[in-house]
């Protein structure tokens, strides 16, 4: 990897890793939601980063994709809080998640760490993803819970927050094989549910997938403020400007031209922890960019 860019990612792994620990600090019971992300995002941007994709805050059974509403009044309870931040230098990503627990489940969260450190111990040139997917599912089952089996891990690209290779939270026959230059999100969820998520009705994050020709002036006003701010990476509706921008998403989406991420959740009454680092592959093991130095 050119010096340049590896310097790129590991000083947004250093802003992340210093605004993770500044905001886990001010999640408790109470606290305003909305506060901790707008804390997050604006963080990032004072330390001369950008947020890769709005502050993710899910809790309890949700696992991902969770974001604050425009003026959300909501705080926090006593519940398991999952943290995920991705920050971005000249394109270049870091992302990383970690679970505060306000409810009383610390084995639970421990699961989803032991799952990570077992997959970046093994980490390096030569070492298929499926190795990694069978570490986490063995270090989970190890604390009796189960791994979340359709969520996985992934590839970080300049400008790209998911992309190859895929990385499994459970043992699959094939997997990947790393390279040196690989950079990778190892997130492990782990579950005292089943073990799947499924999608939920509601969704705050969207992303340009593609160019193609929109009539209402709303929605074309909306696209171009995303094209200029956001690239190909993901927003928040909380981050958009201008009239009818509900409709305009509606619009935008129906055509094609957004995506939209959905909250993911598992059953009912079960709880998901996460842990996740950004690990880039070395000629010589691996460097977890977004640990504290």
């Amino acid at each position: 990897m050119d010096a340049e860019v590896l310097e790129k990612y590991r000083k947004a792994g250093d802003i992340l890793a210093r605004v993770r620990d500044e905001a886990s600090s001010l999640i408790d019971v109470g606290v305003s939601i909305l506060q901790v992300a707008n804390f997050v995002e604006e963080t990032i941007r004072d330390l001369g980063g950008k947020p890769a994709f709005p502050c993710n805050i899910s809790r309890d059974r949700v696992a991902a994709h969770d974001t604050p509403r425009p003026q959300d009044g909501s705080v926090f309870g006593e519940e398991m809080v999952k943290l995920d931040i991705g920050v971005h230098v000249d394109g270049y990503i870091a992302d990383a998640a970690v679970t505060v627990d306000l409810g009383g489940h610390p084995e639970l969260v421990e699961a989803s760490k032991a799952g990570l450190a077992a997959a970046i111990e093994i980490v390096g040139p030569g070492v298929s993803t499926a190795e990694l997917g069978a570490a986490i599912e063995d270090a989970i089952r190890g604390y009796g819970y189960n791994s979340v089996a359709n969520l996985t891990g992934h590839g970080l690209g300049r400008y790209q927050a998911h992309g190859e290779p895929s990385v499994p939270n459970r043992q699959i026959e094939k997997g990947v094989e790393l390279l040196p230059g690989d950079v990778i999100a190892i997130e492990p969820f782990a579950t005292d549910g089943v073990g799947r998520i499924s999608e939920a009705p509601q969704a705050e994050i969207f992303s340009f997938v593609a160019k193609r020709p929109i009539r209402a002036p709303p929605a074309r006003a909306l696209l171009n403020q995303v094209q200029e701010n956001y690239s190909t990476l993901p927003f928040a509706r909380r981050w958009l400007s201008g009239d009818r921008i509900d409709y305009s998403l509606n619009q935008l989406l129906r055509a094609g031209i957004l995506h939209r991420y959905p909250l993911l959740w598992e059953a009912e009454g079960s709880l998901v922890s996460q842990a996740e680092h950004t690990v880039i592959v070395m000629e010589n093991g691996c460097e977890v960019t977004t640990k504290p130095r």
